[in-house]
């Protein structure tokens, strides 16, 4: 049974990051469905905007003279390898994006990585994974309760007018709770990126969001509505008029 995404989110006054992929069913076609936001407690986690680049998005920090340490806030969290989108929530993105072009697994690449070193957080490595054909995979990368790394991966086939979504947090404590169990099944009725962007946005705590990207991808041409809405600094709407697969 699909559960509401957005009733999920105002429930949880922290997810933290937070990836949802799926796909919703158009008039005579499928549009491939991706959402990735961050959060933040802290002024430096705070300090972040989405920006676009070639082959997707970075983070960027709002005010460079306020970043108190950028290893774990810098990073790619959507980048295209030929027709695949990666998307997660750290520089395996990058690692991701590294072993695909050797011809080698989205699996393969996580199994190197482990959880993040931000102890007493330990927080969980998210990552996902958009096949052409709008099929989708997410993994998450946590620690177990001695510390050693915990490896989770979820392969999907693609269904209409729904997904699945993961997050880093269960909600709000100290140390902050880890995601636990499989990634939720939620319906996606919004019928375009404007639509499900701002009803994404809308749910997000509102103190602690900092910055959101969606995008919809016409499975049939490859065409692409992409949303970035940033709490600080500028916000972006594009829409491709060539395929964004290369």
């Amino acid at each position: 049974m699909n559960q509401n995404l957005f009733e999920l989110l105002r429930a949880n006054p922290y997810p933290g990051r937070g990836i949802v992929l799926g796909m919703k069913s158009l008039p005579g076609a499928s549009a491939a469905v991706m959402a990735y936001w961050i959060m933040g407690r802290s002024a430096n986690s705070r300090n972040r905007i989405f920006s676009l680049t070639d082959d997707g998005i970075r983070t960027e920090a709002y005010d460079p003279s306020k970043v108190e340490d950028p290893s774990l806030i810098i990073y790619h969290p959507v980048r295209m390898v030929g027709s695949r989108t990666i998307v997660t929530n750290g520089d395996q993105t990058d690692t991701i994006r590294d072993y695909l072009l050797e011809g080698k697994t989205f699996a393969d690449a996580l199994r190197t990585r482990e959880f993040e070193p931000d102890e007493p957080n330990f927080t969980p490595r998210i990552s996902g994974l958009v096949e052409r054909n709008g099929f989708y995979a997410l993994s998450i990368l946590k620690a177990s309760p001695n510390r050693c790394p915990m490896r989770q991966f979820f392969e999907y086939v693609a269904e209409g007018d729904a997904g699945h979504f993961i997050s880093t947090y269960q909600g709000d404590g100290n140390p902050l709770p880890s995601f636990a169990g499989e990634p939720i099944r939620v319906s996606i009725d919004a019928p375009d990126a404007d639509t499900f962007a701002k009803e994404l946005w809308d749910a997000l705590n509102e103190e602690n969001r900092i910055s959101l990207f969606v995008r919809y991808t016409d499975l049939r041409n490859g065409f692409a509505q992409t949303r970035i809405i940033n709490k600080f600094g500028e916000s972006f709407s594009v829409d491709t008029k060539e395929p964004i697969w290369k």
